[in-house]
């Protein structure tokens, strides 16, 4: 129906940075002495909720642990995406680039419409003590947002600061059933992530002249008096060379 295929992977990048906060948190397992015995780097996965609990249904008892999932494990999947209509732009505002391969046209693209999009972040661990590590490791960053930068279109030079802003923190815990079957202690962290999303790149000529007509009296059918033509100098200038402008101012004694 729109006729113009077109694809920024903004989406894409929102999820990726997104995922890169929490791809580094790491946990320690200590003994009964308070020496810590392992280090454990919890692995990331852009996955719902629902595939890690059905891996823990199928081999809940201990006796059947060598295909078990292993914890702790962390996972994150976009839960929606609705129009913020409170950071809406002018439609008729752009965004400009340089053609680098034709110094007489240039691209431009239409202001970008604002979207949130909502994150869920799943913490699964074996113990309630792995939970509260990996739990603590997050929080203290998102007062209550979070701000990432990303580069939304290179092409056109358009950076974008993202506030990522934590909303809500819930607790579960799927232990239940004799001491043998296994414990699974979940921790969902909702977020959302307040972007933009940009429409196709267009091309157009670059204006090498502008001219302004001037009159006397607007009310009346009298002719122009004064025209002002603006042009680069040298005409031949690109965006990046170094140039002047050139200014010819013409009086005009009778109606023309």
């Amino acid at each position: 129906m729109f006729g113009r295929r077109f694809y920024h992977e903004s989406l894409r990048k929102v999820v990726v940075s997104f995922g890169t906060i929490f791809n580094n948190i790491v946990i320690h397992r200590t003994n009964s002495e308070g020496d810590v015995v392992q280090k454990i780097k919890v692995p990331l996965a852009y996955s719902p909720k629902e595939k890690f609990l059905t891996r823990l249904e199928q081999q809940p008892s201990l006796e059947k642990r060598e295909m078990a999932i292993t914890l702790p494990r962390m996972g994150f999947e976009i839960s929606g995406i609705t129009y913020d209509a409170t950071r809406k732009l002018q439609r008729v505002g752009k965004f400009k680039a340089v053609n680098t391969t034709d110094a007489n046209k240039m691209y431009y693209q239409y202001n970008p419409v604002p979207y949130n999009i909502s994150f869920s972040l799943y913490c699964f661990t074996a113990t309630a003590e792995g939970g509260l590590q990996i739990v603590e490791q997050i929080l203290p960053y998102f007062q209550p947002d979070y701000t990432v930068t990303i580069n939304v279109i290179p092409s056109m030079g358009i950076k974008r600061d993202v506030p990522i802003t934590l909303n809500s923190v819930t607790y579960e815990d799927t232990y239940d059933g004799s001491y043998t079957n296994r414990r699974a202690v979940n921790y969902t962290l909702g977020f959302t992530a307040k972007t933009y999303l940009y429409g196709p790149i267009y091309s157009s000529k670059v204006i090498k002249e502008a001219i302004s007509d001037v009159y006397t009296d607007t009310t009346t059918t009298e002719k122009k008096e004064e025209r002002i033509v603006v042009v680069p100098d040298p005409t031949s200038a690109g965006a990046d060379d170094d140039f002047g402008f050139t200014t010819t101012i013409t009086t005009y004694d009778s109606a023309e």
